[in-house]
């Protein structure tokens, strides 16, 4: 008898790391509807944008327009800001959910925000302070928690510390991320059952990329832990400009289908899923190849 949960919330990552791996930029307005569509689908959490630095992340360019346009006072809009630059933007905005982000693997970090693990904490943890004494909803995103595309396999204790520093800082959701789709479902069991145990008093988020087409049954590994949160993105769409190899995430529709499916409710509508697709697909680089918008696109 599988362990599963009457209801999983899905959070939405596709407005902003899903498309900021895209060659083509795709417009300020087209982003709008898209995440407009999103919401309509039933997606009530998602990252709408970055605040990074366009000269690395040139699709993150428009963000202050799309936390003006876009937000929402009855949903949890996220926003990534990966250092004190990028808070300071927050700052000038109405949002009040920011992302910060850490790898677990030094060179990876090194490569992506050119700190070490250590050096990023240390920067971060006055940060989260300051925004929690501000009363903002902070969200540490855990990066190669299982493999680095430099490093190879990534030990679970390396993980769980990181994790520790994190929970110790005050943030209220961990996102965990298998960055490069390297993990198999015994590991992310094994992790997201610690994680599980040692932090019942945070959130604790699943986010699976499929490059080895793994992210459905490691989702359903994780589910066997008790997780009941996971980080998806509409299409599949994603990839780290930073981790080589690394393909796009577990897809919104394949993940709520699978979900739907075992009697398990996400709250969104796979219809209107496909149609908010259906929007920013003209604008892709790629094509979208998830099994079910494969399946329904064009014949809803």
């Amino acid at each position: 008898m599988l362990n599963l949960p009457e209801k999983v919330t899905i959070i939405e990552v596709g407005p902003r790391d899903g498309l900021q791996n895209e060659k083509l930029f795709v417009p300020t307005a087209i982003k709008g509807e898209f995440i407009a569509g999103l919401r309509h689908a039933g997606l009530k959490e998602m990252e709408l944008t970055s605040f990074v630095s366009p000269k690395w992340v040139s699709q993150m360019a428009d963000a202050a327009e799309i936390v003006r346009d876009c937000l929402k006072p009855d949903a949890l809009d996220i926003v990534l800001a990966p250092n004190r630059r990028g808070i300071d933007r927050v700052y000038s905005t109405d949002c009040r959910a920011v992302a910060v982000f850490v790898g677990v693997s030094n060179t990876f970090n090194q490569k992506n925000i050119n700190k070490t693990t250590a050096d990023s904490l240390l920067e971060l943890k006055p940060i989260i302070k300051e925004l929690k004494d501000k009363n903002y909803y902070v969200r540490a995103c855990i990066s190669t928690a299982f493999y680095c595309p430099y490093e190879g396999r990534i030990s679970e204790s390396a993980a769980l510390e990181l994790c520790r520093e994190f929970v110790g800082a005050g943030v209220d959701e961990l996102s965990v991320a298998d960055t490069i789709g390297m993990a198999s479902p015994n590991e992310a069991y094994s992790l997201f059952s610690k994680l599980k145990i040692e932090f019942s008093e945070t959130l604790i988020t699943a986010h699976f990329h499929d490059t080895r087409k793994l992210a459905l049954a490691n989702i359903l590994a994780s589910l066997q832990a008790g997780i009941d949160r996971f980080d998806t993105s509409a299409g599949g769409l994603g990839g780290c400009p930073f981790a080589p190899g690394a393909a796009g995430n577990a897809a919104t529709e394949d993940v709520v289908y699978m979900l739907e499916r075992m009697g398990i409710q996400t709250g969104v509508d796979l219809n209107k899923l496909v149609q908010a697709l259906e929007i920013i697909l003209p604008h892709l680089s790629r094509k979208i190849e998830t099994g079910y918008f494969k399946l329904h696109a064009n014949t809803i």
